[in-house]
């Protein structure tokens, strides 16, 4: 009985030593909770403790997006703020270290999504994702990207330096699923020389378009004239659309709407919609818009009908502006080449896109890229299950520190996309920062650099930059596509419709029947999109 009395109070001592209640050191548990702070250094290390203790060496992740051939920040952004973060545990003792296994870029950003959208479920999509707004919500809704309000929350002195219209753009039901990654405009181009041969005066013609004193009668007046006179081949040439048609600039031209907040559904606004189906069958009629440019080829087709002078007009992004100088897309000479920075600035004007008509306002069109987190992701990594809060939390912190207003600016740069981030947009305004991005004197990944270099020595250019400073105000008259799920659908109805009208295959009204009849003919679209007004029967293209 003394021997049982012994062992019991063995046990007992035993147990409380385990506990950490008498001297000894706690037991080693590992922690796997972090609560963020809003100190980015410090977020970094508590992770890379717990990663460390629960015997995490490496960390992989892999980078997915899409887009021009000049944005390929959007993947390398990712390596970037890996190689960041990993200096971070470096210098401070920590061996834990971020590997990214893949940096998938392709060029078709609705293709992306859609190889998105079929391979997260089966657990093969990249761990982050850029791609347009428009697809978000789709993307929250179906629950395939990370909600991040919670997180954010921590670093709100990072939020509200991304100008405040890219954030709301980056949520879905009022919760934050992203982080705004780049944004644009899409101005009207106008060739300069082909504009004197045909005594068209560009002079303040910026401010006649803001004023709405030059509209698409005005447009239509001149690309008649460049063709007849025989000073260009076409008189506009336009984007073929997507899912995310910027051809939709043309509802908001003439006062019309997509959405209606109150009710959250989508709106086919009828009279709107029909005046920009019928400017595009009234132009492609009179020989001044290629009825099949719709299914022109990009690099082939539309580019070097713009770069080389066969247009007066030309409705593009402000990507263009450097893509010209890095695609080859120049062949007048005989020798296919990029154009030089001066002679963009030579040949190009550029304006917001005009109103539909007199007295209306300008508009132009905004899709911001956003960076986004997969719901899972570092599910290849060890202990997944266990350290999935702890994962997440660094795939958020590798967005913020991808954000950086350097790796912003870079991207702004040799894209000609606008900054999201105030401090990107004071830092493109640097000269000797500019200098030093010419000749990749930054600190930066070699493999971001090898990957880079011939883009920036392409288009790093003062003249550039102040392209970029001379279209920012441009955000002051932007519209966005609904962030809606059902919207893809409905674009891709209006591309369909607008194909059909440049061919001469419908008339004006005929497209409109038939976008409405597709609308009804499909039970979610015919649930949440709202058919308003009626097709206007005096209305006339051009006006006097």
């Amino acid at each position: 009985m003394r021997t049982a009395a012994v062992w019991l109070i063995a046990l007992v001592i035993l147990g409380v030593v385990a506990s950490g209640c008498i001297g000894g050191e706690e037991a080693n548990t590992s922690k796997v909770d972090v609560q963020l702070s809003g100190d980015f250094t410090k977020d970094v290390l508590e992770i890379g403790k717990v990663l460390e203790q629960n015997g995490v060496k490496e960390v992989k992740f892999s980078a997915w997006g899409s887009g021009d051939p000049n944005s390929v920040m959007r993947v390398y952004g990712i390596v970037e703020a890996a190689r960041r973060i990993n200096k971070i545990w470096a210098d401070n003792g920590i061996d834990v270290k971020i590997t990214i296994t893949e940096t998938h870029y392709v060029a078709s950003f609705q293709d992306a999504y859609e190889e998105y959208l079929s391979k997260q479920p089966l657990g093969q999509a990249g761990d982050f994702f850029v791609n347009s707004y428009a697809f978000l919500p789709t993307l929250a809704d179906e629950g395939y990207i990370l909600e991040i309000t919670d997180y954010a929350t921590a670093y709100q002195s990072v939020i509200d330096d991304f100008y405040p219209s890219l954030i709301e753009a980056s949520k879905f039901k009022g919760k934050l699923y992203g982080l705004p990654q780049d944004t644009e405009a899409r101005p009207l181009y106008i060739r300069k020389d082909v504009a004197q041969k045909i005594g068209f005066d560009l002079t303040d013609l910026d401010e006649k378009v803001k004023n709405g004193e030059f509209t698409w009668s005005d447009v239509y007046y001149w690309a008649k004239k460049a063709k007849e006179e025989g000073a260009a081949e076409w008189g506009l040439i336009h984007r073929k659309g997507s899912a995310h048609p910027d051809l939709i600039q043309f509802i908001f031209a003439f006062g019309g709407k997509l959405y209606n907040p109150n009710n959250g559904k989508l709106v086919l606004d009828v009279p709107a919609v029909y005046k920009w189906l019928y400017v595009e069958w009234k132009f492609a009629r009179d020989g001044l818009l290629p009825e099949d440019i719709m299914s022109w080829d990009w690099a082939k087709q539309i580019h070097p009908a713009v770069v080389e002078g066969r247009t007066l007009f030309d409705i593009g992004g402000t990507w263009y502006w450097t893509e010209w100088q890095t695609k080859q897309y120049y062949a007048k000479d005989g020798t296919p080449r990029g154009l030089k920075p001066e002679e963009v600035k030579e040949w190009f004007y550029y304006t917001l896109f005009p109103a539909g008509e007199k007295g209306g306002e300008p508009v132009t069109l905004s899709q911001p890229f956003v960076w986004m987190i997969n719901s899972k992701a570092g599910q290849l990594n060890p202990k997944y299950d266990e350290l999935k809060d702890v994962y997440h939390k660094l795939a958020f912190l590798m967005i913020i520190k991808a954000s950086d207003p350097d790796i912003n600016a870079i991207h702004s740069v040799i894209s000609s996309h606008l900054p999201v981030r105030k401090a990107a947009a004071e830092l493109i305004k640097d000269e000797k920062w500019l200098n030093d991005l010419k000749s990749l004197n930054i600190d930066l990944d070699e493999k971001v650099k090898d990957n880079i270099r011939e883009i920036v020595q392409a288009t790093v250019h003062p003249i550039n930059a102040q392209f970029l400073a001379d279209v920012s105000y441009m955000l002051e008259y932007t519209h966005l596509a609904p962030a809606h799920p059902k919207y893809p659908a409905l674009a891709d109805i209006f591309k369909e419709a607008v194909d059909k009208t440049l061919r001469g295959e419908m008339t004006p009204e005929e497209a409109v029947n038939y976008i409405i009849q597709k609308v009804k003919a499909d039970p979610e679209l015919a649930q949440n999109v709202e058919i308003q007004g009626e097709v206007p029967k005096d209305w006339k293209f051009p006006q006097e």
